[in-house]
């Protein structure tokens, strides 16, 4: 019963177009405009586009030749990850102000456990309020934010008035918000699950709800638990202040494809020098190498080895993706090559709980939201 478990006063803040809106924070010339970070050139891939280029289609992980076509007028700026950190790590500062319990998912969202709080204050509604119009003033961004009991909820919320806006899914409200919700805003439901549900009839949260455990674990396996739970609100997953990083990874896309593993190997240094250099700044290192191959007509391959021993150096990260990449024959010409490190030493360490999370939030169902 939903009724029965403990409630956290759970915030999911996202930053609105992030990599675009610091663009045009940077140069006010591109305010108003439709611009995407990345996709330049013929082989270019988009990361973020301005809700200016949302109009007219255009989205991440678009390519810029299509996006063109979709947008003559579209301008791409290239990307600048120093000063979205730096803009990141002000934003996070704000966070700190009102709760210790912040767990970042990446350096434009992150979910904030205000149930108690630095500010005393009763209303997560208020708080993440005050923390927007904080982030707008001292930042000069617009981030919208979801409210509710957890993480799932608090997140999908966060999506529904975007830009600049929020959403509080009272605890009253939760079991009827998730039965009227499209099956498609469950997050966790990609495309091809989606698809499979709506072969099954089940559209709505209402439906889901309908089909037993055993039904949903023998139709989606391990993800069918997630959703019986999910789709009644209970969800025991915590705000995690310290999320350790499981993986670090670094990749190029080439202008023109590459046929020859000689070719390639020029690529691999450049890939290799720049995540020996974040595993260093990150004082990190890790035993699993994995070589990713994109061909020419799309397909993935990937290739791993595991070291005895965790490595961050780059003449060995080199020589590691040097071995898968002879390891078998390419199947085509390639058009993308990168370079990943798990297994790394970050996953022995063990965080310490707060003192916060230890506690069970003994409240009623109806309580100041």
């Amino acid at each position: 019963m939903l009724s029965d478990l403990p409630i956290r006063k759970i915030i999911h803040v996202d930053m609105d177009a992030f990599y675009a809106s610091v663009a045009q924070l940077d140069n006010p010339e591109l305010r108003g405009k439709a611009i995407t970070v990345g996709g330049g050139g013929t082989r270019g891939v988009i990361s973020a586009a301005s809700y200016e280029a949302r109009k007219f289609g255009v989205k991440s992980a678009m390519s810029g030749r299509l996006a063109i076509k979709l947008c003559p007028e579209l301008i791409f700026v290239r990307t600048d990850f120093d000063r979205y950190k730096e803009i990141s790590n002000r934003v996070r500062k704000i966070f700190y102000e009102y709760t210790d319990l912040v767990e970042p998912l990446s350096l434009d969202e992150a979910y904030l456990d205000v149930t108690e709080n630095k500010k005393g204050h009763p209303s997560a509604t208020l708080i993440a309020q005050e923390i927007r119009q904080r982030i707008f003033n001292e930042v000069g961004l617009t981030a919208s934010a979801g409210i509710s009991i957890n993480k799932f909820i608090a997140k999908v919320a966060s999506d529904y008035n975007k830009p600049n806006g929020q959403k509080t899914v009272n605890p009253e409200d939760v079991l009827q918000f998730l039965e009227d919700l499209d099956i498609r805003k469950f997050y966790g439901v990609g495309k091809v699950t989606a698809e499979k549900m709506y072969q099954k009839g089940i559209f709505t949260g209402k439906d889901l709800k309908s089909k037993s455990l055993d039904y949903l674990d023998e139709n989606f396996g391990k993800s069918g638990r997630y959703y019986y739970y999910i789709v009644r609100g209970i969800q025991h997953s915590e705000v995690k202040p310290n999320r350790i990083r499981k993986s670090l990874a670094a990749e190029r896309t080439f202008s023109k494809n590459l046929s020859s593993e000689i070719f390639m190997l020029e690529k691999l240094e450049h890939i290799a020098e720049e995540i020996s250099k974040r595993l260093q700044k990150s004082k990190v290192s890790g035993k699993t190498i994995t070589l990713k191959i994109k061909y020419s007509d799309f397909t993935l391959q990937t290739r791993s080895k595991t070291l005895p021993y965790f490595v961050s150096d780059k003449a060995i990260i080199l020589e590691t993706a040097k071995d898968l990449l002879y390891q078998d024959k390419l199947n085509n010409s390639v058009r993308l090559l990168g370079i990943s490190l798990y297994n790394l030493n970050t996953d022995t360490k063990k965080r310490q709980p707060s003192p916060i999370e230890n506690k069970s939030v003994s409240v009623q169902l109806k309580f100041e939201f």
